[in-house]
């Protein structure tokens, strides 16, 4: 009988550690209702400057305005220093808002990102963030896709695929923007995909080159995935610094930052 009561207890105190450890890694995620919104663009491959958009500066207002009306805290860097176990404990997801190109200093920080996300830790990329990193594989898997070029600025036609998601369920089946219509490859097969580019609405010379017809008439631009114990948005739109200025583009972002958080949009 005393060896069935200490099984017992040993099992209860077993199971009170699994769930002590649990709740600890929950809360080292959440417990700050915080975000990092990072927005560094670092050098080409090739060791030239790229191109660094105009918009960075509104799209981190608008950022700090939408996680402000949800009474979500907001930090913004674009120094990646900020990268280290000890730093990022203080953020529940982080947002790359058009960053671009080669953004880590050295390896410490990129392990120290990897480590965030498989801790649950969530992502958020917007815009160029799809072309940060263009020799790390991992970063292409974690962000849905890894950026090839784009089309011409313009109007053209997006078409909602998943009207279920807080990002998306606001819109009407089409949805018509004035943007860079951007093109991926390595895209993982994981992802969810939330809306797509029209092609038959896009002037584009090189699109018989890529994509040509690999998903028809439509090319995947917004999307979610979990990923390695993250949960994981990206949108290709927000080219232009107005945009974030849109209502509709806002609740777009506030949607997809909501669903990354796991919190229930009450609007």
């Amino acid at each position: 009988m005393k060896k069935i009561i200490i099984i017992a207890l040993v099992f209860s105190f077993s199971l009170l550690n699994v769930q002590a450890n649990n709740l600890s890694i929950h809360d080292s995620i959440t417990k700050n209702n915080q975000i990092l919104i990072f927005t560094k663009n670092g050098l080409m491959l090739d060791g030239k400057k790229g191109y660094v958009h105009k918009n960075i500066a509104n799209s981190v207002k608008a950022l700090k305005e939408i996680c402000s009306s949800q009474n979500i805290k907001s930090e913004h860097s674009e120094d990646a220093s900020i990268f280290n176990e000890k730093s990022l404990k203080n953020f529940d997801a982080i947002i790359f808002s058009n960053a671009n190109n080669e953004i880590f200093d050295n390896e410490d920080q990129k392990l120290a990102f990897q480590n965030f996300i498989k801790n649950g830790g969530g992502f958020i990329a917007i815009h160029s963030s799809s072309a940060v990193e263009r020799k790390w594989p991992w970063y292409w898997e974690l962000v849905g896709g890894k950026f090839v070029r784009h089309a011409p600025h313009q109007n053209f036609n997006v078409v909602v695929l998943d009207k279920n998601h807080p990002s998306t369920y606001f819109l009407d089946k089409i949805w018509k923007v004035k943007d860079e219509c951007y093109f991926f490859n390595n895209l993982n097969p994981k992802i969810n995909v939330l809306l797509a580019s029209d092609l038959r609405t896009i002037e584009d010379d090189k699109k018989v080159d890529y994509p040509n017809d690999i998903f028809g008439n439509y090319f995947p631009i917004c999307w979610s995935n979990e990923f390695e114990g993250a949960k994981q948005w990206y949108t290709a739109l927000g080219h232009d610094s107005e945009t974030y200025d849109d209502p509709i583009f806002r609740n777009h972002l506030k949607g997809g930052i909501l669903w990354v958080l796991d919190i229930k949009n009450d609007d």
